[in-house]
């Protein structure tokens, strides 16, 4: 059904809202396309557009249920922590962790191929390092996985997922321990694509049968981290749950609701936020801010409805690594949320107007509201595709 432009002045409740009258990244909406829901939402809307585009086919999403305060205060701990470095200052703590990690990857990755059991007591150093440093800094190890090369390698999305899973348990106020069971869950759920053919695993399946076949990983990573002593006896049965949904629509036993462990709901929505941002053929390629709102849309049906509106809160609507362009004509890169204003982050910026490289960079803190002007302070202007800009992060803070 065509969409059905609207005066902002005309908008009921309960319409869903698939287009603006200007971009997404110039409002203060995380998602785009969004229900209407609150008079908090209406007046941003009219202060920002005259006109929306709705798409009436969307009505029905009126009556999903809203996140009480008492859904959020199941899904929260009461860890309270505390930044205790700056970004700059753990940067290379987190570099020496990253690297860390992504050798004890490849260690698994080719023991696990060749039938050799893996080594839990690295996959222990790793978690910990990733752990330690999402405690001091998460900004840091943030910014790392977003401006590192992609590989194609079977394994090569696991330590962006157990890094983001940890940001998010640290975000969800969890104790450190969980913070380690979530870091080392994201490094090993998918050990078991490594049993799977190689071309199979890397692009994903594209008929029936190879569904079938693909969806036996599950059970290889479960087989595999079951005979490996040492690791938390938890862990296997966790790693069998990341493709698991809310509704009961995911495999391989269709478990809902609360059936499915709690770090098993926080590893389908990250998992599946990874899958929607990676580059191809592993991933969709989307940005940020429409992979959340595929999330978002999903959220009471595939992923747990509190959780999804945590997830947004923690990455943010330009999450750390994102390579956004300025009212300036500069582009810049986000290397620390501003937890208040998640419009004005911290950046870096990396290209002068013309495209050529500045050196040094220049840091500003939107929040401070600089001025490109005299009357025109400084903001982002729109996001660009991950990978766009090629730094090598050892750079940023010489």
């Amino acid at each position: 059904m065509k969409l059905r432009e609207i005066p902002v002045e005309q908008l009921t409740f309960g319409t869903f809202i698939s287009k603006l009258d200007r971009p997404w990244t110039e409002t203060p909406f995380v998602f785009q396309g969004f229900v209407l829901k609150s008079e908090k939402q209406l007046d941003v809307l009219k202060k920002y557009c005259k006109h929306v585009f709705i798409d009436p086919e969307k009505e029905e999403l009126r009556d999903i249920r809203k996140v009480t305060a008492e859904d959020l205060a199941k899904v929260r701990g009461t860890t309270v922590y505390k930044e205790v470095a700056s970004v700059e200052v753990e940067l290379p703590v987190a570099q020496n962790a990253f690297t860390t990690t992504t050798m004890v990857v490849k260690e698994l990755s080719r023991a696990a191929e060749i039938g050799n059991a893996i080594d839990s007591s690295r996959s222990h150093e790793a978690a910990t390092q990733i752990t330690e440093s999402v405690v001091r800094n998460p900004d840091a190890m943030a910014l790392l996985i977003k401006l590192q090369e992609k590989s194609g390698a079977t394994l090569s999305r696991a330590v962006e997922v157990s890094v983001m899973m940890t940001i998010f348990g640290r975000f969800l106020q969890l104790p450190p321990d969980r913070l380690k069971i979530l870091g080392m869950l994201g490094l090993l759920q998918d050990v078991g694509r490594l049993k799977l053919p190689a071309e199979l695993a890397a692009r994903g399946p594209i008929n029936a049968a190879e569904v079938e076949l693909y969806r036996t990983h599950v059970n290889h990573s479960v087989r595999i981290l079951s005979s490996t002593p040492g690791l938390p006896p938890e862990l296997p049965g966790l790693a069998s749950l990341h493709h698991e949904r809310f509704d009961g629509s995911g495999y391989p036993r269709g478990l809902r609701g609360d059936a499915i462990a709690f770090p098993g709901l926080i590893a389908g929505i990250v998992d599946a936020f990874d899958t929607l941002t990676a580059p191809k053929p592993f991933g969709q390629n989307l940005s940020p801010a429409n992979a959340l709102s595929i999330i978002y849309k999903g959220r009471g049906t595939e992923f747990h409805p509190a959780l999804v509106e945590q997830f947004i809160q923690c990455i943010g609507v330009y999450p750390v690594g994102s390579v956004v362009e300025l009212n300036s004509g500069e582009v810049a890169i986000v290397i620390a949320q501003n937890m208040v204003r998640r419009m004005q982050p911290r950046i870096m910026v990396i290209k002068d107007a013309n495209g050529n490289r500045l050196v040094p960079y220049k840091m500003i803190d939107l929040m401070k509201e600089p001025k490109v002007r005299p009357d025109e302070p400084y903001r982002i202007q729109r996001s660009l595709e991950y990978g766009s800009v090629k730094i090598d992060p050892r750079e940023m803070f010489l």
